[in-house]
């Protein structure tokens, strides 16, 4: 610095005085640039600050949504079979339909109803497996004897071969996937064949008719039984509409409840899972809203268990 202005004041007067008079300059000008850099920091500072703030803004707005969401959907999806019927007038034409008693019975007790149609389409069914927490299988006509090896009895009304094909193919792989189903009458039975099977064709010409299993009666269940524990009970009053009922019980399955007349009124997975089947009508049954409930919760909360 000293060389430097030692080298100033070597030269003329007059030259000296212009590089002072540019010196005077260069520090005004760099004074002033430094004013304007500082309030382009102080600027770019606020923005920077506006924009973290927007940033936690829409971050805060996101997770308050995924919190809703979440929260809707926590209920757990339960699907419910549906019954396949086809127009006698016109056979082209078809129908997919439910009792509302089993809608009504899932969403009352926390699930969320998704009935199911019978499509017979092997990459549907898995997303119903895949999609879904919890199944409801649902009652209707006869399975045909052929699929346990059987000829018909003459009473026998056999499902129609879409429904058919569609629920087999959907039990075998519900259980496989270990998630929580009941089975109700029909869905029973057909669990049961699914499972290695048979069935009595028609209890009141093969069994008894000392017991009415078309009106309500009494089953007994066995102690320590996962329906025992439900229902708090070892003997029910029960609604049943049906002729046809478990004989030899399939594999993975074991008797929990009978009626007096000894016919199986409902089994029960062997496994860990949730795997209730009942030969009654429990969604029916609002007379005892206490029973439908216990049945229907014990599924929804099973339903949810299993996915968390």
């Amino acid at each position: 610095m000293a060389a430097h202005y030692a080298k100033v004041f070597s030269l003329g007067w007059a030259k000296r005085l212009q590089i002072l008079l540019q010196a005077g300059k260069l520090r005004a000008e760099l004074k002033a640039e430094r004013i304007v850099l500082r309030k382009d920091v102080e600027f770019m500072k606020v923005e920077a600050i506006k924009r973290m703030f927007v940033l936690l803004w829409l971050a805060a707005g996101v997770f308050n949504l995924g919190c809703q969401a979440g929260s809707g959907l926590s209920r757990p999806l339960i699907g419910i079979t549906s019954v396949y019927e086809v127009d006698k007038e016109n056979p082209s034409a078809a129908s997919t339909t439910v009792d509302f008693a089993y809608v009504k019975a899932v969403a009352e007790n926390g699930g969320v109803p998704v009935v199911l149609p019978t499509i017979d389409d092997r990459h549907i069914l898995q997303q119903y497996v895949d999609m879904l927490d919890g199944l409801v299988l649902v009652g209707g006509a006869d399975i045909p004897p052929s699929a346990y090896g059987q000829q018909p009895h003459e009473t026998v009304k056999p499902l129609p071969k879409q429904r058919y094909d569609f629920e087999r193919k959907l039990i075998s792989l519900w259980l496989t996937s270990g998630k929580p189903v009941l089975g109700v009458c029909l869905g029973m039975q057909f669990t049961n064949v699914v499972a290695g099977g048979t069935l009595i064709q028609d209890i009141p010409s093969q069994v008894t008719t000392t017991v009415g299993h078309r009106r309500c009666h009494t089953v007994n269940i066995e102690p320590g039984s996962l329906l025992a524990q439900i229902l708090g009970a070892e003997r029910v009053r029960v609604y049943s509409n049906h002729h046809q009922a478990v004989n030899r019980v399939g594999n993975g399955l074991r008797v929990i409840a009978r009626s007096e007349d000894g016919v199986i009124e409902a089994l029960e997975r062997i496994d860990d899972g949730f795997g209730l089947f009942v030969q009654w009508h429990p969604e029916l049954m609002t007379d005892d809203m206490a029973h439908r409930d216990a049945i229907y919760g014990a599924l929804v909360r099973a339903a949810l268990m299993a996915r968390n």
